[in-house]
């Protein structure tokens, strides 16, 4: 029902939700030896959750592991500052994502009133 009523945004908002807690997962293991930094293709997963895939397998198949662009001696593949960028840009889109939904709710309550 939250597909009809929502369309995309209903979707994008999982998918952003999801992606925020791989980034904190990135962020959190900064230090740790070996560990490999991934994120998630939003357009690839959106495409694929739009087109009837679960939202688990739509985040499964767009998983990517990050490529870094100085590669630490301990094999860990995070780099904080663009951790964080991604991190900051991916909680603005989810902020914008809840806004427009949070008003097409507001709009169904307001016609359903008959105001």
């Amino acid at each position: 029902m939250s597909d009809s009523l929502f369309g995309i945004h209903a979707a994008a908002l999982e998918l952003r939700s999801q992606r925020m807690g791989l980034l904190a997962s990135n962020i959190a293991n900064a230090a740790t030896p070996g560990y490999k930094a991934r994120d998630i293709d939003f357009a690839a997963a959106l495409d694929a959750r739009m087109g009837g895939a679960s939202a688990d397998d739509a985040v499964g198949g767009a998983t990517r592991y990050r490529v870094p662009v100085m590669p630490s001696l301990d094999g860990n593949t995070v780099e904080l500052q663009a951790e964080q960028v991604a991190f900051s840009e991916n909680a603005v889109g989810y902020a914008a994502t809840l806004s427009f939904i949070r008003g097409r709710a507001e709009n169904l309550t307001r016609a359903l009133k008959g105001e």
